[in-house]
Formats: structure tokens, sequence, C-alpha cells
């Protein structure tokens, strides 16, 4: 069986639970082949994931931040158990392709959302399509952002957008700030969809692409889609799958 690889953050929180995961492992084989735990934050994880791109590996997480959707809560008398009964979960990202106003090119993954983002006091001016298929002729706000349903719970939650199961097969486009039209909220499309974002007014309201944390400015043109070639597998306690989560806080959305 191949060696476990431990990731940790580097704070004094994650650096404890670490140790104590060491000596928990000194003298018991995880039942888990390509096993790397991951201890940190949401953030960390995402970044992890991002650095350890393979279709193979299995990513436990450990939450040492604060809120740790994507993560499992530490138990030092039951983590042995948990581990060995943990579930596997497979996300895709999305891939975003941004062409920016000197005419770069560049291209990135998210595997939570993408946001774009007005880059000055100026509204962004925005065309959105799926496809062929014009979604919105132009969008005055703040910003738009496009969600996978492992996102779905994050930044899109916060600026009002649905709540997506993790087995939808959809993308949700959601508006941040809207000013024109003013009640438009949003879309659910397939995630088989290429979304093409376009800045109608670059000069005067320039705009960032942000893929989860990677900022890019003064892009002109984004391109989006589901990347189906790269993989995430990700492991969950039993009674804190991801999927329950997510059930969850689609119950406190119906509770409101």
């Amino acid at each position: 069986m191949t060696k476990t690889l431990i990731i940790s953050d580097s704070n004094k929180k994650s650096q404890k639970i670490k140790s104590k995961i060491i000596k928990k492992l000194k003298n018991h084989n995880p039942n888990k082949k390509n096993l790397v735990i991951v201890i940190g934050g949401d953030g960390f994880m995402l970044k992890t994931l991002k650095k350890n791109i393979s279709n193979t590996k299995l990513f436990y997480g450990i939450n040492s931040g604060n809120y740790g959707f994507l993560m499992n809560k530490f138990s030092e008398k039951n983590f042995l158990h948990n581990l060995d009964k943990s579930k596997l979960i497979s996300i895709f990202p999305l891939e975003m392709q941004v062409k920016s106003k000197n005419k770069g090119f560049k291209k990135t993954i998210a595997i939570n959302e993408i946001s774009v983002l007005r880059q000055s006091r100026q509204a962004a001016s925005l065309r959105i399509k799926s496809g062929k298929k014009i979604v919105i002729k132009n969008l005055m706000s703040d910003g738009v952002l496009v969600s996978t349903p492992a996102g779905s719970t994050a930044y899109n939650l916060s600026v009002n957008g649905p709540i997506l199961s993790l087995n939808s097969k959809k993308l949700t486009i959601s508006p941040i700030s809207a000013f024109r039209p003013r009640r438009w909220k949003g879309k659910i499309i397939s995630d088989k969809a290429v979304i093409t974002i376009q800045n109608l007014n670059p000069i005067k309201r320039p705009i960032s692409s942000v893929a989860d944390n990677v900022e890019f400015r003064n892009s002109t043109n984004i391109k989006i889609k589901t990347n189906k070639k790269i993989k995430f597998n990700l492991l969950y306690d039993p009674n804190r799958s991801l999927q329950k989560k997510i059930k969850l806080e689609q119950l406190r959305g119906e509770v409101k």
C-alpha cells in the first residue's frame, strides 16, 4: 500500500492536528490507496487540490479553519474509524479561459466558482451567452458569478444564488448587485454548456475574472465550461457527506 501523504497548513492548530494524526497512523495502514490527508480550511483545500491534480488521488480533508464546508471534523477518538469508513465523492472543476485588454490569453480552473467583478467604481456591463444562446444582452451590475454544485453554498449563496444538488449536473449563473435589469435573478443551466461572458465596455468599465482565488484583471472575454477530464476525489465521513451538507443548507433556505 502506498504511503499516506499528509499536507498541512502552517498555523498552530493545523500543526497540532497533524502531530496527532502522525501518531495515529504509526501503527495503522488506512484501507485507501493514494490517500492524501489535508489539514486546514476550505481555502487551503482548494489550493491543495489545484496543486495535486490527479484522477487517482483520494483527498480526506480535516478542518482547522472556520466553516470548513469541504472538510471533515477532526475527532481524535474516532479518526481512524472515520477515515476507514469514509465515502468517496467525485467533483469536476470549471475551466476558465480569459482574454485581456492587452490581447493576452490565460487559462485556469475553479472548484467552487468563477466570479467576474467590476474593477473600478463603474458598474460592469456584461453580455452572457450559453453556447450560441444569449442569456442576457446587457447586465449592469457589480459582476456575475458562475458556480458548481460544490460551490453553490459558498460565494454563490451569499449573493442569493440557488443551491444545487451535487448530482444535479447543473451550473448556476448569479448576478452580483444587479442594477439593470434590477429583477434578473440569474439562471440555472446544464453543466455541458459553454458560458461566454463579454465585457461590453472594457475601456470605461474594466472587469476582473476570479477562479476561486486566482484573479486576472482587465478581462474582455471569459469562456467557462466544466472540465470532465479533471476529477477530484474527496472523502467524507459517512454522517457528514458533502451531499448531506448541501441538503442541510437547502433545508435552511426553505425554513427562512
